[in-house]
């Protein structure tokens, strides 16, 4: 078990950590609909309450919050483990949201791209341009599921591209020098990057039905959730499962290093301090946020002063 300090419990299943200078880290609670900045000495302030499900966060060059929210979950107990299901009777559509910090108002950017809605948008990365990348996990339903698949969007609201339609894809993020785009597919169990062409555009694949490259895949039920970048540009993954925790892999040659934490669903990380080997995981199913030291510098993402 990699050693690490539990900074808050008590948390409706906590994705989507933001690291902030001050030390706080702000975390998206799923099942209350809401977002949350937890003080390193553990005391929690409700952000916004944007309702749905918020799911992936990320923080926008005009120092808002920039928010996956996935439409809602149904919840399940399973033993007193807290369990994300299928589309709820309330849902609606999955939306791309603006959370000013100062005054916690939530404005909807986008909630649909060429016509159609978006499913479950779920992880959330700015590139050097000022846009942002984020990925749709899709939606489960008792008799179908939504496909998903990689976007980008401008965060001014004025525009949103489909980059790859298909794969339902959970983590995503961006090389140090932004020239490849990664993402996790959950259930697929595989870790796929893309080349960037442009904001919003990859290099096409080959076969179209499948896309990107495999930098690497899991076996058995080690299913795949968010993921960050450390400085060297190895791609900490989450996984979950059978394998709970987080799983740095080189991106050249696919090699795993795995660093095991104490939930079936370990599902997000993020870095900093003052020197970026600080990190912070989301142990889902429990409602607490770990905190580490990690053996190497996480990357310091786009837009932070």
């Amino acid at each position: 078990m990699h050693a690490h300090s539990i900074v808050a419990d008590g948390l409706a299943f906590p994705e989507g950590p933001v690291w902030f200078e001050d030390g706080s880290v702000v975390v998206v609670e799923i099942k209350a609909g809401r977002v949350t900045r937890v003080h390193p000495d553990g005391r929690k302030d409700v952000i916004a309450t944007p309702g749905g499900g918020p799911n992936g966060l990320a923080l926008g060059p005009d120092g808002a919050l920039y928010l996956c929210n996935n439409g809602g979950f149904t919840w399940s107990d399973a033993g007193g483990l807290l369990l994300p299901g299928g589309a709820p009777d309330d849902y609606t559509t999955g939306r791309i949201e603006r959370i000013d910090l100062a005054t916690g108002k939530v404005d909807r950017l986008y909630d649909s791209c060429d016509g159609h809605p978006l499913s479950g948008p779920n992880d959330i990365v700015f590139d050097a341009d000022g846009g942002f990348w984020f990925t749709d996990l899709g939606k489960h339903r008792a008799h179908s599921t939504d496909t998903g698949g990689l976007y980008y969007g401008k965060a001014d609201g004025s525009g949103i591209v489909c980059a790859v339609h298909g794969p339902n894809m959970n983590g995503v993020g961006l090389s140090p020098d932004g020239r490849t785009v990664y993402t996790a597919c959950t259930q697929a169990r595989l870790l796929l990057a893309f080349d960037v062409t442009g904001p919003g555009t990859v290099a096409a694949s080959p076969i179209p039905a499948v896309p990107g490259r495999v930098v690497t895949s899991f076996p058995g039920y080690t299913y795949l959730d968010s993921l960050a970048i450390e400085g060297d540009g190895r791609i900490a993954v989450a996984t979950l499962i059978e394998r709970p925790g987080i799983c740095s892999v080189d991106p050249a040659t696919g090699a795993q290093e795995d660093f095991a934490f104490p939930d079936l669903l370990t599902t997000n990380i993020v870095f900093g301090g003052d020197d970026m080997m600080d990190a912070w995981v989301t142990l889902s199913t429990s409602g607490r946020l770990a905190k580490c030291r990690w053996p190497r510098p996480g990357l310091r993402l786009a837009h932070y002063a």
